[in-house]
C-alpha cells in the first residue's frame, strides 16, 4: 500500500495556497497518495485529526503548511515523517523525496 501525505493547512494561508500548486503533483509522482486538510473541512479534519495531534499534541510547533508522511492512515497508522512551511516546488520534491528513501531503504 503507497504512503499517504496529509497536508494541514488553512484557507486563509497564502503560503499553502501557492504550495497547492504543486505539492499533489510532486506526492503523486513519488508514488504516494495525497490527502488535503484545511482546518475549515470539519469532516475532513475529524477524519484525519487523530494523526496531527499524535504530531503536535496542543499543535505548538506546526508550520504552515504541514506534510505528515503517513503509512495506513485510516487504521493503526504509523507517522514516517514531517515536512513543514513554505519550499519552491524544487524543495519540496527533493525533500519528499529524501524521506521516501528513508523509509524504503529500511
Amino acid at each position: 500500500m503507497p504512503l499517504t501525505v496529509i497536508k494541514f493547512s488553512s484557507e486563509d494561508c497564502g503560503t499553502c495556497h501557492r504550495m497547492s500548486h504543486y505539492d499533489s503533483l510532486v506526492s503523486e509522482e513519488l508514488g504516494c497518495l495525497f490527502v488535503n486538510v484545511m482546518l475549515q473541512d470539519t469532516d475532513t479534519y475529524r477524519k484525519y485529526r487523530k494523526i496531527l495531534l499524535c504530531q503536535y499534541p496542543n499543535k505548538e510547533g506546526m508550520g504552515w503548511p504541514t506534510y505528515l508522511i503517513v503509512e495506513n492512515p485510516d487504521s493503526d497508522f504509523s507517522i514516517l515523517g514531517e515536512l513543514k512551511g513554505g519550499m519552491s516546488k524544487g524543495d519540496f520534491r527533493n525533500r519528499l523525496s529524501k524521506l521516501l528513501g528513508n523509509y524504503n531503504n529500511k
